[in-house]
């Protein structure tokens, strides 16, 4: 069955195992794309494209990646034809709700033995956002995280860090250790002058608080970068 006749018919018409709701029943929700999970979310599609269609264009505006449409704002989504407020909002809490388990599954791991521990710490909470955050995590004798927290919000160009109100934290925190992370909406990896400057300031007050900096981690969406593997700590 083309993909024009089954826009003219409805997903109803569709073969049982090409819906995209029994086909999770019959086959399990692994056996599903992206698109008839989005599907299932929006419910419908428009005059002329049925739910998978529809959802095929939207993940196609982002580049079929989902981090970048977690990022989509209400409005944004709402400019695609049959996406509603209500179906719009649906998305956002759908992605939301995949973000917070993700932050969750993070904190199951609570022990750093590595930049890759941090990067998968810091990158649930950090890889969809459209504007830097500076944070740190609080590290005991045995490396395990005693708490993570914000330390400041900035815009789309940069955040900064007041490094007395970090320290202050972290002794506040009983802390052996830290390690800090902040991200990069824009995608670019490389740590920008002021980022080194202030990996340099930090890692100096460390040692002479003994509250050493073990890393700075830097997050572009599903990547990191990190100061301690390249040597810059």
């Amino acid at each position: 069955m083309s993909n024009q006749y089954k826009s003219k018919l409805g997903i109803k018409s569709w073969a049982e195992e090409d819906r995209p709701r029994e086909k999770m029943l019959l086959k399990g929700k692994a056996a599903l794309s992206n698109a008839e999970l989005l599907a299932i979310i929006i419910g419908s599609g428009n005059f002329t494209e049925t739910a998978v269609e529809l959802s095929q264009k939207i993940l196609k505006s982002v580049n079929n990646n989902l981090t970048q449409l977690g990022r989509c704002t209400i409005p944004e989504l709402m400019r695609f034809r049959g996406i509603g407020e209500a179906k719009a909002i649906s998305i956002a809490a759908a992605l939301e709700i995949g973000r917070r388990r993700q932050m969750e599954a993070a904190l199951e791991k609570p022990r750093i033995t590595s930049s890759k521990d941090a990067a998968a710490y810091f990158q649930p909470i950090l890889s969809d956002l459209t504007h830097e955050e500076f944070w740190v995590i609080y590290l005991n004798q045995a490396n395990k995280i005693m708490a993570g927290e914000c330390i400041s919000t900035g815009g789309i160009a940069g955040t900064v860090a007041d490094q007395r109100i970090l320290f202050k934290k972290a002794i506040d925190a009983l802390a052996v250790s830290i390690i800090v992370a902040h991200n990069h909406p824009s995608g670019n990896l490389n740590p920008s002058k002021a980022d080194i400057d202030l990996t340099k300031q930090l890692t100096a007050s460390g040692k002479i608080l003994h509250i050493p900096v073990l890393d700075h981690i830097i997050v572009a969406g599903k990547n990191y970068y990190s100061f301690a593997d390249e040597g810059m700590i």
